[in-house]
């Protein structure tokens, strides 16, 4: 394959500036566009992107326990994770297991999550995945094949309101 080739690297990695512009890859992984000039101009969505996210990825066979996730964008489970985290986005693989307590933005699992989730925007469930445990989403989605058990409850409900209030101490001085 003509990819793979010496003749191919020697090229790319001959290229004139091509080192000075590349980042050092941390674990493979490639660069984002960080090392990119923004525009001055553009959507907020686009220039933070443009900096990168911070993003966790706990790969097969992993045991992370007994930790509190902080200051993570997007946590990656592919293998097994026992923690508390509060964040943006939460994807779970077809083999990653979590356990514990989540307020997240967005959760999308196609593995398995046990505990407590609070998925303030959305909760999607798809074909293969499971979700138990004390469960508070604003949008929900189930693919058929998924699974969804427990206490159940949409985040704009009276009943989840009222839970919420009580655990904040209630106190709205009216």
């Amino acid at each position: 394959m003509a990819l793979f080739s010496k003749d191919a690297q020697a090229a790319i990695a001959c290229k004139p500036n091509d080192a000075a512009r590349r980042a050092p890859h941390l674990l493979g992984i490639p660069p984002t566009d960080a090392a990119k000039p923004s525009p001055r101009h553009g959507a907020a969505s686009a220039s933070k992107q443009s900096r990168g996210e911070s993003r966790l990825i706990v790969g097969p066979n992993i045991k992370l326990k007994g930790v509190e996730i902080e200051d993570c964008d997007t946590l990656v489970v592919e293998g097994y994770v026992e923690a508390s985290m509060n964040s943006r986005v939460i994807e779970i693989s077809p083999d990653g297991v979590y356990k514990g307590t989540v307020e997240i933005d967005i959760a999308i699992v196609r593995g398995r999550f046990e505990g407590n989730l609070t998925a303030r925007d959305r909760l999607v469930v798809h074909n293969g995945g499971s979700v138990s445990g004390k469960i508070r989403y604003g949008r929900l989605a189930i693919e058929e094949g998924g699974r969804v058990h427990g206490d159940l409850d949409e985040i704009g409900s009276p009943k989840a309101a009222s839970e919420i209030k009580s655990a904040t101490g209630g106190a709205d001085g009216g």
